[in-house]
Parts: structure tokens; sequence; C-alpha cells
């Protein structure tokens, strides 16, 4: 009986195991061989050994656009957990139809980041400008969007606006295990308002605050869907994130060799930074 068990799980695995390797590891690996050479991504190419990553760091565009990918997600962020955050407790506390606003305030993140960006694009160039014309406000009588100063607020506020549903509902499940205990007990000592979140409510949901800042790094450091749809890197390429600067010049820009370093200098740095964001929550976790 158990023989006849490891064999069902063994024929289940196999499959999922070749389709990883199929789809995720060998192109993997194929990427990293293709960063040693000078493959435009048709006809001939030689080894050219470490060059591709030496000229990396001396490429301004690809330096621009680490320098924009890391702002953007710092910001987004930041902006992402304090709604969340605020959204959560709003939603966990006692008002009626909560069931209600959670589900409706989990629709944007069903909704695909391509249809969002295109909607918000549309919202960005035609809507805002029509109504600050109306108001008199010139500061907005341009679309933000066709701005390099500007453009980058427009794709934080799409990045944000979909990504503050997933956070919020992690949050909620954190709330949810706070005993009830913990806060009669807070009480009695006069924990109340932002004391009582601070020092009882945030260090036992602190799990849940780290899933949250190593998810958001990281889907925000991979950012492309948005940018695709409301600026494709523009303008002047001042939105050009890491991802879409792989994709733009690797498939169609002849640069797929030194793309293909590019992204897998990418991948150590996405690995290192959620590495460091897990140890030192862990450590942050022990002292609470």
């Amino acid at each position: 009986m158990k023989n006849e068990r490891k064999r069902t799980f063994l024929l289940i695995t196999i499959p999922i195991l070749a389709l990883f390797i199929c789809f995720n590891t060998i192109p993997l690996i194929r990427g990293v061989y293709y960063s040693f050479t000078n493959f435009k991504g048709f006809g001939k190419y030689d080894m050219v050994g470490f060059r591709n990553y030496l000229d990396l760091f001396t490429d301004a565009r690809v330096l621009k656009s680490y320098w924009f990918t890391f702002k953007l997600a710092v910001v987004s962020t930041i902006i992402v957990n304090v709604i969340s955050m605020l959204m959560a407790l709003a939603l966990n506390s006692k008002i009626r139809a909560k069931s209600f606003f959670r589900g409706a305030y989990f629709l944007p993140n069903i909704l695909g980041a391509l249809v969002v960006g295109y909607i918000f694009n549309y919202f960005f160039t035609y809507i805002i400008p029509a109504l600050a014309d109306m108001v008199g406000i010139e500061a907005l009588g341009s679309s933000i969007l066709s701005n390099p100063d500007t453009a980058w607020i427009g794709i934080v506020i799409v990045c944000a606006w979909q990504a503050i549903a997933m956070n919020t509902i992690i949050y909620i499940s954190g709330l949810q295990t706070v005993p009830e205990d913990v806060y009669e007990a807070g009480g009695i000592d006069g924990a109340t308002g932002f004391k009582k979140f601070w020092h009882l409510t945030f260090p036992l949901i602190f799990p849940f605050f780290t899933i949250n800042m190593v998810l958001c790094i990281k889907n925000f450091l991979m950012v492309f869907d948005q940018i695709m749809a409301l600026t494709k890197g523009g303008p002047a390429q001042s939105t050009e994130s890491i991802s879409y600067l792989i994709y733009n010049n690797g498939m169609s820009g002849g640069q797929f060799g030194f793309q293909s370093a590019n992204a897998v200098v990418f991948f150590i740095v996405i690995v290192i930074i959620s590495t460091a964001q897990m140890k030192i929550s862990g450590k942050k976790e022990e002292q609470l």
C-alpha cells in the first residue's frame, strides 16, 4: 500500500518537475551561457568572456534604469505598506458590511496589470487634464506621463493601487491572529491609540510585515507590465525599468547577449536584497 502511494506521488511529481526544468531551469542556464557571448538574438555569435558584465557598469542607460527601478521600488513599498496597514486596521475593526468592503478592496488585484495600466494611461492623458482645465489647475493641464520629471509618479500610483489589495489581506490575516487578551491587558496598563498599535499590535504582526516588505520590493523591482502600458520607458527613457530594458533591447535591440548578462546581475541583486531583508527581519523578530 505504501509503495503504491509513493509511486502515485512520484508520478504526480515527475510531470511538474519536467515542466519546471523545461520552462525555468533550461532557459536560465541558456541565459547564463548567452551572457558570455555577443549573441544578437539571431545569426552567429562568439564568446566574449566577461566583457558584457564589465560593460554593464559603464553603460549610462543601464545605470539609469537601475536608479529608476530602485527609486520606484522604495517609494512604492513605503506607500503600499502604510496604506495597506491603515486599511487593514479599518477593515478588521467592528464595522458593518466588513466582508463586502474586503472583497471590494481586493478587486484591483484580480485585474490584469496591462488592463489597469491602459485604463490609467487614458485617465492620466485625457481625464485629469480635462478636469484640470475646467477647474483651472495649470500644473495638471498636461499628462504627467509626458513629463520626464513626473512620469514615474504615475507609475508609482498604478503600482501601488494594484498592490495594496494583497498586502491589506495579508495584514488582516496577521491582525486576526492577535489574541483579544493582549488588548485587554494593554488596556489595563493604559495602552490606547497609537501606543496600543506600536507596542502591542505591530510586534505581534511583524512576521506579516516582513512578508509584505519582501514581496513588495521583489515585485516592484521586477516592474514591467505597468511601464509597458503607461510609458514604454519614456519620455526620454526616464521610466525605463531594468526588466523593460532587458526585454526591449534584448529582444528587438540586438543586445541579447548583453542584456542576458544584465538579467543575471539583476537576478543576483534581487536574491541578495531578499536574503538581506529576511535576515534583518529575522533578527528584529527575535528582539521583539
